[in-house]
């Protein structure tokens, strides 16, 4: 196989797909608190491992990323200081913004699995 994925990507996969979950879980909750920050101790060492920390870091404090990583930590403030939703809306524009680059990548990936592919496909053509 050409392109393998090591072990320790792996593990980073599996803490982004549990920091997904307990985010998705502290929303449908109410916006626990607990959840939501457990969610994002998670989201933010999956992605640190998989990309490794000096991607991480230089993600985090690209000139062009100032905006999406100060909007992603203020979220992270707002949810430690018990205003969930506030950080929730400032965490999503801070994730969309720092990683508005990958999305034709992750619209490439989604093209792949058979039913997803097909869907995004009918809704608009590549």
């Amino acid at each position: 196989m050409a392109y393998e994925i090591s072990e320790i990507k792996k593990i980073g996969i599996g803490l982004i797909g549990f920091g997904i979950f307990f985010t998705f879980l502290g929303i449908v909750l109410f916006f626990d608190r607990g959840l939501l920050a457990l969610g994002n101790i998670f989201s933010l060492a999956g992605v640190a491992i998989l990309l490794g920390w000096r991607s991480t870091w230089a993600l985090f404090t690209n000139r062009a990323n100032y905006k999406g990583s100060a909007s992603f930590v203020l979220g992270l403030f707002f949810i430690f200081v018990r205003w969930p939703i506030v950080g929730i809306i400032l965490e999503i524009y801070g994730c969309i913004f720092l990683f508005s680059d990958f999305w034709s990548s992750i619209k490439m990936f989604l093209y792949h699995i058979p039913v997803v592919g097909w869907i995004i496909r009918f809704i608009s053509p590549p």
